[in-house]
């Protein structure tokens, strides 16, 4: 009698993205709202766990699922929040206890231009090693990256 042997068929898996969005993990972004509900899960069905109530704060997205992006602050505090309510626009937060002076140029020993107080949030338009040019109150200026909260001390870009 002959055996009938089962036959194995193998597929390759499809390549999908590491993440849903297809963006890494973790990256900084900012709130698009004056009022963002942030919740302990991914979806509608978990409950509000506090409100954003700052439109540009940066937050850094640490996890997603689906269509929900778990995010970071400045104070370490995680919660859920929809895809629709992020933005890829990159704003950074004046770090510390302390006000920090704006510069002319990227370098410690360039004319200062003004002080910015902490938790003052401001666009990013450019950032070089150690530090990045800010638009705070419709002035640009540079400030060290070691001031900042919402960019990676590596992050390059203009």
């Amino acid at each position: 009698m002959r055996k009938i042997l089962p036959i194995l068929f193998l597929f390759a898996a499809p390549a999908f993205a590491e993440n849903p969005s297809g963006l890494p993990v973790p990256r900084f972004v900012s709130l698009k709202s004056d009022e963002t509900n942030i919740r302990t899960g991914p979806g509608t069905r978990y409950p509000i766990q506090w409100v954003f109530r700052r439109a540009h704060m940066p937050v850094e997205v640490v996890d997603e699922f689906d269509l929900w992006r778990k995010i970071r602050d400045q104070e370490g505090t995680t919660g859920w929040v929809h895809h629709t309510m992020l933005s890829g626009k990159r704003y950074a937060m004046i770090a510390g206890k302390e006000p920090r002076v704006m510069r002319i140029d990227s370098t410690e020993t360039s004319k200062p231009l003004f002080k910015v107080e902490p938790e003052v949030i401001g666009a990013l338009s450019e950032c070089v090693p150690g530090w990045c040019r800010l638009q705070v109150g419709g002035r640009k200026a540079w400030i060290e990256k070691d001031f900042l909260w919402g960019v990676k001390e590596s992050e390059l870009f203009d």
